[in-house]
């Protein structure tokens, strides 16, 4: 019995069960290795990317809570200690993401600079030009700068 062999750009999604099915019966000499290699490439860039944008809001509302503390209110708390679980999640989630928490942080800060300059309207020297809290501090629950 003969099977139809879905293309790859033409249709993503009848692909990926294609590969997915031809894996779970064994015929692995069916398969399409290299755009399997380039999607697991690509979800690990993915995962890398969700941890860094994580890190970008937390740090936006750490960045406010320190530079803006008459605006201090509870949906800034809210959204602190939300990205923090979600981070941590993320992070037992993906364990070898641990290794790559200071690049990612970062790229965040800088991101986090950028986002929190437009929120509150102030000038760039305000902001460090380095991320003035460690790793420790971002994903402790009860810290807060002051």
């Amino acid at each position: 019995m003969a099977t139809t062999k879905t293309n790859y750009e033409d249709d993503f999604y009848a692909w990926a069960n294609e590969q997915a099915a031809k894996l779970r019966s064994g015929q692995l000499t069916e398969l399409d290795i290299e755009h399997i290699a380039e999607e697991l490439e690509t979800l690990g860039r993915s995962e890398k990317r969700e941890l860094t944008n994580r890190l970008t809001v937390l740090l936006t509302h750490l960045l406010k809570w320190q530079f803006q503390p008459q605006r201090r209110g509870v949906s800034w708390e809210v959204s602190i200690d939300n990205q923090r679980l979600k981070i941590a999640d993320h992070l037992q989630d993906n364990p070898s993401l641990n290794a790559q928490l200071d690049e990612a942080i970062t790229r965040a800060y800088r991101l986090a600079v950028g986002q929190a300059r437009k929120q509150t309207k102030l000038d760039k020297s305000t902001f460090p030009t380095q991320c003035p809290y460690t790793h420790e501090q971002i994903l402790r629950d009860d810290f807060l700068p002051d």
